[in-house]
This record gives structure tokens, C-alpha cells and sequence, in this order.
């Protein structure tokens, strides 16, 4: 088990989540990606990411100047939705 960190300090919406959903591809199921943003709206945007994905994340810290993200890895969900969004439609 090991934990990637990922500093999105900064960046302003929508870079969080686009790029937590981009560093998510290369973590393994049963990892753990720590996130630490600035952006108050990412609060709202990657919980609704992991919500897509289907992995667990936790807020382990929140203050008026960052917001820290721990995202475990639960399975290989993000590639099938990305893959689904990305088929050619009927």
C-alpha cells in the first residue's frame, strides 16, 4: 500500500479535478492518493469525482487556507467510465 501526493495548491476550478481524475489512472486499487488544494470549490468537485469513480475519500484537513483530500483506490473504475464516455454512440 502506498500514497501518491498530489499538490494542486493554486489552481483554481475545474484543474483540481481534472487533474485528480488524471493522477487516479496510475494509482492501484488499494492505494492512496493524497490531494492538497486551495480551490473552496474543490470541496464540492472531487467528492463528486470519487463519487463517479466509485473509490473512497476522506477530507483530513480543512482550513481557510487548504484543503487535504485522502482518496483510497478501490478499484478500476475510472478507466470503464472513461472508456464508456469515449464509445462511439448508436
Amino acid at each position: 500500500m502506498t500514497t501518491t501526493k498530489l499538490d494542486l495548491t493554486g489552481l483554481k476550478c475545474p484543474l483540481p479535478a481534472l487533474k485528480t481524475r488524471k493522477a487516479l489512472k496510475a494509482v492501484k486499487p488499494g492505494d492512496f492518493l493524497e490531494v492538497r488544494c486551495t480551490d473552496p470549490l474543490s470541496v464540492i468537485d472531487i467528492p463528486n469525482l470519487i463519487r463517479e469513480t466509485g473509490d473512497k475519500v476522506e477530507i483530513t484537513e480543512r482550513n481557510d487556507s487548504r484543503i487535504v483530500f485522502l482518496i483510497e483506490k478501490t478499484n478500476g473504475s475510472i478507466e470503464k467510465i472513461d472508456d464508456a464516455s469515449s464509445a462511439p454512440q448508436r
